[in-house]
């Protein structure tokens, strides 16, 4: 141990003595790491995220689709979907999105009754009556409004509505309710201009998980001019729209990931006169070769895991202290009310190992090679360059 402790401290002032040149490499690998730590780290929690939103989502949903676009569907297929064995309470929900000019933010509002959201509000109450609402924290800041305040939305007609903010809420994600507005079922009929005897979509409840897929086929049989969408199925496209994202911003950097492997390479492949004439020289004073590779291979750990868990520490600081400011405009999504959260830390570590043997083993294994190379050669010829 005496003895792989000296080659050991031997590896590090030989780092030190060329330290302008290896802070310069740690510094690009560290960045590079530390990119790609905060896109996985910053997806892996939004996937966290929106699987804690969804568990509390509706078992199964039943759209009608109409050219294959969503569609109201008729209240008449309530009593229909409620008939099936395995299926409990069948709700229709009421829901839509609205864009307001003034704050040009995207406003998704939905009716009280049916809401099947489980709500807790920060302050004031529930709307009671079609002239109030109530709206999550990201409404009440883009409108400069808090409870007693007004909401100004228009109708499809384009009358304009004054709503009475009675509450401002929250719930355990604020992804489910940031640009939320609560109101009446009566006041969000007249403001999407919705036929008064059909629903944005309907909630079936199934007794047995295990049976969801089961009723969504018999549902489809019932009903052909339906589409249900179990909650599987949901967090699936949460998956997906977040893996594509992560994809293209890793894309991005793509050249930049490049041009910083052919850097590493052409550091850790090739060895300088100077390294060169070193390891001659501890070659002609009696080390041997497998002495010469371990301190090659101190040399390119030492870099290395500096540099990983560096880039690690940033990436974590950036994504879930900083709220991933760099990635959030293009991982979370087009809306400008974002909900100003801080996502709940988790790193997976197949994702941290995977990193690790991407970067890590690789530029250690490139400097054992051309070292190996050096080492096995006459010690004269070495020194002669």
């Amino acid at each position: 141990m005496k003895r792989h402790g000296k080659i050991l401290e031997y590896a590090l002032s030989s780092l030190l003595r060329r330290k302008y040149k290896n802070l310069g490499l740690i510094v690009v690998f560290c960045l590079v790491v530390g990119v790609l730590a905060s896109v996985l780290l910053f997806t892996g929690a939004l996937k966290r995220e929106a699987v804690t939103v969804l568990a509390s989502s509706p078992q199964l949903i039943v759209q009608k689709l109409a050219g294959g676009r969503h569609d109201p569907i008729p209240l008449a297929v309530v009593d229909r979907i409620g008939k099936i064995p395995g299926v409990g309470r069948v709700v229709p929900r009421y829901w839509g999105y609205y864009y307001d000019y003034l704050t040009r933010g995207n406003y998704t509002l939905m009716a009280l009754e049916g809401s099947g959201v489980e709500l807790r509000l920060l302050e004031g109450r529930l709307p009671t009556n079609s002239d109030e609402c109530a709206v999550g924290a990201g409404v009440a800041r883009a409108a400069a409004t808090a409870p007693g305040g007004e909401l100004v939305l228009s109708d499809g007609t384009g009358t304009y509505t004054s709503l009475k903010i009675t509450g401002i809420f929250t719930a355990s994600s604020s992804l489910l309710t940031h640009d939320l507005v609560i109101m009446t079922r009566d006041r969000l009929v007249t403001l999407l201009n919705q036929p008064p005897d059909r629903a944005t979509d309907i909630a079936v409840e199934v007794f047995n998980e295990a049976e969801t897929p089961l009723i969504a086929k018999k549902i489809k049989l019932l009903l052909p001019g339906v589409r249900p969408i179990t909650r599987r199925e949901i967090i699936r496209t949460y998956d997906a729209v977040f893996n594509w994202r992560s994809g293209m911003v890793l894309t991005m950097f793509l050249g930049a990931l490049v041009a910083f492997c052919i850097l590493a390479w052409e550091k850790a492949a090739g060895l300088s006169a100077e390294e060169g004439r070193e390891i001659g020289i501890l070659k002609a004073i009696g080390w041997e070769t497998s002495d010469i590779l371990e301190l090659k291979f101190w040399e390119g750990a030492a870099i290395s895991l500096t540099s990983f868990l560096s880039g690690l520490i940033i990436a974590y600081l950036h994504v879930f202290y900083g709220r991933g400011f760099l990635l959030a405009p293009a991982l979370k999504g087009w809306s400008v009310i974002f909900p100003q959260f801080r996502l709940i830390p988790y790193v997976d570590p197949y994702q941290i190992m995977v990193m690790f043997f991407l970067t890590v083993v690789p530029y250690t294994a490139c400097t054992i090679v051309p070292a190996w190379k050096a080492a096995v050669t006459d010690p004269d010829i070495i020194m002669r360059g």
